[in-house]
């Protein structure tokens, strides 16, 4: 059985042109066909149009804020931190230097008397320009001596009965303590009044 359906080139290209073409004929009954009129073009009302913009400034303008409170707040953070390394660095080294001048004040509590003045002298300004220098750093010497004995900031070596002190009432210091901008940075070592 034969075809009977013979095409001609001519019918070939018409349908060619109808299975690729670029666009659909326009539907005459769909809105917008035809002639283009002012009537047929939908314009957003006249306010519409500023405010995306409007929003979208805001929008930037409340990030920008936010942005720049994170900021400020990053850099109070970073100035304690910064503080905070800074005080932790002098604890460290303060704690390195104080059984040094704890040595030396020692050595000037034997020198006396036996040797010669003006070493004794040198001495004494050597541990007060070390004493000098940690409190420009923030660290202060304290010695309680007489006052009453707190477990926070004391350190009791020894007790002792003492008839002219009340008990509980530091007599001796052993050893200075030191605060570093008000926190303890070593206790005194000290004897307490029974």
């Amino acid at each position: 059985m034969a075809d009977d359906t013979t095409t001609t080139p001519r019918d070939v290209d018409a349908a060619e042109k109808d299975d690729f073409s670029a666009a659909a004929p326009p539907d005459p009954e769909s809105p917008g066909t035809g002639e283009t009129s002012f009537a047929d073009a939908e314009a957003p009302p006249a306010g519409t149009v500023e405010r995306p913009v409007e929003d979208e400034a805001a929008k930037y303008l409340e990030l920008a804020k936010r942005t720049k409170a994170d900021f400020e707040n990053y850099r109070k953070r970073m100035a304690r931190e910064h503080a905070t390394a800074a005080e932790r660095g002098a604890a460290k080294l303060a704690k390195e230097l104080l059984p040094a001048l704890d040595h030396l004040e020692l050595s000037l509590k034997g020198a006396e008397g036996h040797a010669d003045d003006d070493v004794i002298k040198g001495f004494a300004l050597v541990r007060d320009e070390l004493l000098a220098a940690l409190g420009k750093s923030g660290i202060q010497a304290f010695s309680p001596a007489g006052e009453p004995f707190d477990p926070n900031e004391h350190e009791a070596m020894a007790q002792q009965p003492s008839e002219d002190a009340e008990s509980g009432t530091v007599l001796e210091v052993y050893q200075q303590g030191f605060r570093i901008n008000g926190q303890i940075l070593r206790p005194a070592r000290v004897v307490v009044a029974q």
